[in-house]
């Protein structure tokens, strides 16, 4: 059983390249809708709201991009978890706020270190960090999908005393321009003591590349 978490807006809709590749290939695959827009609703909220999805299952392949790295471990603090994939994710310590962590890692001279390397703007914007590689039809169906994060979850802690003791891989996309590789690569190592493994594709890249990202998930199930 795949469940995945989305990043920030928390719409389920992200993966549905994904859940749809999943269960061609015979696996079962829910992605959870996040509460993202609620300013009265945050990390333990988005954490409840995949505890229930998950309910009584124990071989569950937990998969979560982006600032939904903040949510998956206390997920498998709560419920047992066969296996946590973070693809593209935020890798948070302990107590860390997804505010705290921008800074605390080094993402933005990171960014920008990538953008002056790669020769596209470093000024964000949506096109150039986060479409760039989707396609057009992709991108005009997502419209109507777009949500605002919250403030409210960027100040809350990653409520966790240590790393679980779930399986953890890290999955980072060699195009990604707001979360690059190289940067993916040495949180991973520095955090959690792994090596993260590449798939193509930008930071969305279960929008982009979803057959090859769902070759990778189905790698060593539990």
């Amino acid at each position: 059983m795949f469940v995945l978490i989305p990043g920030a807006g928390g719409s389920a809709w992200y993966w549905h390249p994904v859940v749809s590749e999943l269960r061609a290939r015979g696996h079962e695959a829910i992605a959870v809708d996040l509460p993202g827009a609620d300013e009265s609703a945050g990390l333990p909220e988005y954490t409840d709201a995949v505890v229930a999805a998950i309910g009584e299952r124990t071989d569950t392949v937990l998969v979560a991009q982006s600032m939904g790295g903040f949510t998956a471990p206390m997920v498998c603090d709560r419920v047992p978890v066969g296996l946590l994939v973070l693809v593209n994710a935020m890798v948070p310590l302990p107590g860390e706020t997804p505010g705290q962590w921008w800074g605390n890692t080094g993402s933005e001279p990171a960014r920008l270190a990538a953008a002056e390397a790669g020769g596209y703007g470093t000024e964000f914007d949506l096109d150039t960090y986060f479409l760039h590689d989707v396609p057009a039809e992709i991108v005009a169906a997502g419209e109507g999908h777009e949500r605002p994060e919250a403030d409210i979850a960027f100040g809350q802690p990653c409520d966790i005393e240590r790393w679980p003791d779930t399986t953890t891989r890290v999955l980072s996309a060699t195009g990604d321009r707001f979360f690059p590789v190289g940067f993916q690569r040495r949180v991973a190592r520095d955090r959690l003591g792994i090596e993260a493994e590449t798939i193509p594709g930008g930071h969305l890249a279960a929008l982009s590349h979803p057959s090859p990202l769902v070759d990778r998930l189905v790698e060593r199930l539990p």
